[in-house]
């Protein structure tokens, strides 16, 4: 019998402590054997922006998250994935996002990793616009080509 899947999806205007999220999917479990994480930031943009306002639709964007956790662990044998994601003003430097994936193996701990992060940022109802320093209020931030294309290498037919 395959071990249960401990998952968490938490969208907050908090920051959050990767260390503790570790810990949280790893404490008493002898069957974890790689832990692979990816926390995303918030860049300056060449020294331009002096901060990035981050919307989502509540509800939906949780529902979308563990939509794409429950197919990671559908195609992935991990036993512990977690995802914040941070909403509101963040500041360059600041954590936006967290993804943890745990697994007895690495290769399927970096790929569910990959994969929860690829949909995650095509799919989820997150909306971005940028402040930036000179004081203009900026733009709302357009998805990006190259954000869609990953998501074909997940293709079923590339993917165990």
């Amino acid at each position: 019998m395959a071990p249960a899947v401990v998952s968490t999806v938490r969208i907050q205007a908090e920051d959050f402590d990767t260390a503790a999220e570790i810990v949280r999917l790893t404490a008493g479990r002898t069957d974890a054997g790689a832990v692979v994480t990816f926390t995303g930031l918030c860049r300056d943009e060449s020294g331009t922006l002096s901060g990035l306002e981050l919307e989502h639709y509540p509800g939906m964007a949780e529902a979308e998250i563990r939509r794409i956790c429950i197919e990671a662990a559908a195609r992935w044998p991990v036993t512990g994935l977690s995802v914040i994601h941070r909403h509101g003003l963040i500041r360059p430097g600041e954590n936006i996002v967290l993804v943890v994936a745990v697994s007895a193996h690495r290769h399927a701990a970096f790929d569910a990793a990959g994969f929860v992060m690829d949909f995650l940022k095509s799919r989820a109802p997150f909306w971005k616009k940028e402040h930036r320093i000179d004081g203009d209020a900026g733009s709302w931030v357009d998805a990006k080509e190259s954000d869609d294309t990953a998501l074909a290498r997940w293709d079923r037919a590339n993917t165990p």
